[in-house]
């Protein structure tokens, strides 16, 4: 194995340089102040969290995780997600609090990478988690603040993509038979390989009519007007209980005045094995990726010993600055160039600015070598140099 050159950095990792990060900060304290306008309580969890609990917990494939031994030899991981720290957090420390929980959390996560292709194996998430509702007025909810917080971060041009799980499996395994051959065909719609999904039922030994059911699952994306025909592929119990589900959530959507952001995907998969019910993934007219995601999961607290129903989402900050396309622009900063002599006039008057509100930065003559190439970087100079006068721009 070659020794890494001394520049490169880990797979999956990124730099962040200065106008980035302040283009990311502007957009982060704009959703942080309407989700906090809604109510949900901020939290923290560790970077690190036991690969028996958290770490088996997660939905996260077992090959993605950032694993490592403490002193003890208990094998550790590096947060793969944020929902599972979270139903541990609500399953300990906040057992005895009582329910629905609206919490809040803008951290970052890890999943390793093995060959990069442009996938960052670190990246920041911004999401709520609302434990302990079961109503379609929590899906609703946390929907309409998902969309609330795109807009006020500045995205306009946008769609939320609305599934359900149970229609998904419903259908599946009615037409199927199995789990086994159900997860064949799922593979593909998570990849959203539909030809591929094409393909395999046609070599499938079914009916014709049941080949076509089949088939006309990727043909329920559109209005909502869809679920008619949903209807019509599959009357199985469970089935029509998600339907139902989301005719309530389209009720609920109505009633925030949002239906103009959303369409219906009956054929939505989503990579975490844990949703139940409704899930929803967001997408910009100029960004192919899912900029946000997010669902039901009735079942993940059960594993932390504190059954409750719950819903989230998260929204991939590095994605939605990509879409939005969006530099900060560059801080204006006052620099004052002092030699020793006028030190102390220097930083005084970098304190009255300061005061004022205005960036000052503070150079010492002697520590630059060429001062017409480094105050090329700030419009604004003074020069504090000389025995007399307060300085010059």
């Amino acid at each position: 194995m070659s020794k890494p050159f001394m520049f490169e950095k880990p797979i999956g990792m990124r730099d962040t340089l200065p106008q980035l990060y302040e283009a990311k900060n502007q957009i982060r304290q704009a959703m942080r102040t309407e989700v906090k306008l809604w109510g949900y309580q901020p939290i923290e969890t560790p970077t690190l969290e036991y690969y028996e609990t958290v770490g088996v917990a997660s939905a996260i494939l077992d090959q993605q995780l950032f694993k490592l031994l403490d002193q003890r030899g208990n094998t550790l991981v590096l947060r793969p997600d944020m929902t599972a720290p979270i139903a541990r957090l609500a399953a300990s420390s906040l057992k005895d609090v009582s329910t629905p929980l609206r919490l809040a959390y803008d951290t970052n996560v890890f999943r390793s990478q093995h060959d990069e292709g442009g996938r960052p194996a670190e990246f920041e998430q911004i999401g709520v988690e609302l434990i302990g509702d079961e109503t379609s007025s929590a899906d609703g909810e946390v929907i309409a603040l998902m969309i609330a917080s795109l807009k006020k971060a500045g995205l306009n041009h946008f769609k939320i993509a609305i599934g359900h799980v149970g229609y998904v499996n419903a259908l599946l395994v009615d037409i199927v038979g199995n789990e086994e051959r159900a997860n064949t065909l799922r593979r593909y719609l998570y990849e959203k390989n539909y030809v591929g999904y094409r393909q395999h039922v046609k070599s499938l030994s079914l009916s014709s009519i049941d080949k076509s059911r089949l088939l006309q699952l990727l043909n329920l994306r559109g209005d909502f007007s869809k679920l008619t025909l949903a209807k019509e592929l599959v009357t199985n119990g469970e089935a029509k209980k998600a339907l139902d589900e989301l005719e309530k959530l389209w009720g609920v959507l109505d009633c925030y005045e949002i239906t103009d952001f959303v369409k219906l995907d009956l054929n939505l998969v989503m990579h975490m094995s844990y949703y139940t019910g409704a899930v929803f993934e967001a997408y910009s007219d100029n960004l192919g990726t899912p900029i946000a995601s997010g669902g039901r999961y009735d079942e993940l607290l059960q594993k932390f010993n504190r059954p409750a129903p719950a819903t989230g989402f998260g929204i991939r900050l590095d994605l939605l600055v990509k879409a939005l396309g969006v530099t900060a622009e560059k801080e204006a900063i006052t620099c004052i160039i002092y030699s020793n002599e006028r030190r102390k006039d220097a930083i005084e008057l970098a304190k009255e600015k300061r005061l004022e509100g205005t960036a000052v930065i503070l150079q010492d003559l002697s520590g630059v070598k060429d001062v017409d190439q480094f105050s090329k970087s700030y419009e604004d100079i003074i020069y504090c140099i000389g025995k007399n006068g307060k300085g010059d721009n």
